[in-house]
């Protein structure tokens, strides 16, 4: 299991660990870690060059990260999970034959985002709601997928956008989209692979 952080959208200094974004994903992985058997896991976060997305830099790195996992530990299955600009990469590189499925987070998906590298992968959005915004934007994307070949679904979590608030709700919400999309048969939110909308926890 990998984790991609989030970003903003031009950002050419160097990416550190100590950086915000970066931080608030260690108790994401934590969390995610609960969801698998740690004696068959390994767990990882891509290292980004640069901080920003920067016309696809993060991208690829995470297709690096990949490359480089394969070459350390053989063909094994991936599950990616990323926030914001993490959720976009993760769900541009989920063609590569190790990725198994995604889980994006609050995940930044600009109008015409490609769904085509989705095919066969299973794929959870998991968006915030705070009155006014709700799972509708990445509704749309995740229709799209399923057009595509994917197996997708939404769940949107109430309270707010931000994964601060209510962050207990989150990292369950997370632990359990990890397990559904690692092994699909799991329970989890009833009908989210095949709902005719978003699923509200």
């Amino acid at each position: 299991m990998i984790t991609l952080h989030g970003g903003p959208f031009a950002g050419h200094r160097p990416a550190r660990p100590w950086q915000l974004a970066a931080l608030r994903m260690r108790p994401v992985l934590r969390f995610s870690a609960s969801a698998v058997s740690l004696d068959e896991t390994l767990l990882g976060q891509v290292r980004y060059r640069c901080k920003g997305w920067n016309d696809g830099d993060t991208e690829q790195d995470a297709l690096r990260a990949l490359s480089e996992l394969g070459r350390l530990v053989g063909d094994v299955p991936v599950v990616l999970v990323g926030h914001a600009m993490g959720g976009r990469a993760a769900l541009r590189v989920a063609s590569h034959p190790q990725v198994r499925g995604v889980v994006a987070l609050a995940p930044w998906l600009p109008t015409g985002e490609p769904v085509a590298q989705l095919v066969g992968r299973s794929v959870l959005l998991v968006q915030g709601h705070d009155g006014r915004a709700s799972g509708v934007q990445v509704w749309g994307y995740a229709e799209r997928a399923r057009a595509a070949g994917a197996r997708a679904g939404v769940v949107v979590v109430r309270g707010g956008p931000w994964m601060m608030r209510r962050a207990g709700v989150w990292h369950r919400t997370v632990a359990s989209a990890v397990r559904q999309v690692s092994r699909p048969t799991a329970l989890g939110p009833r009908g989210v692979w095949s709902s005719s909308g978003p699923v509200f926890v």
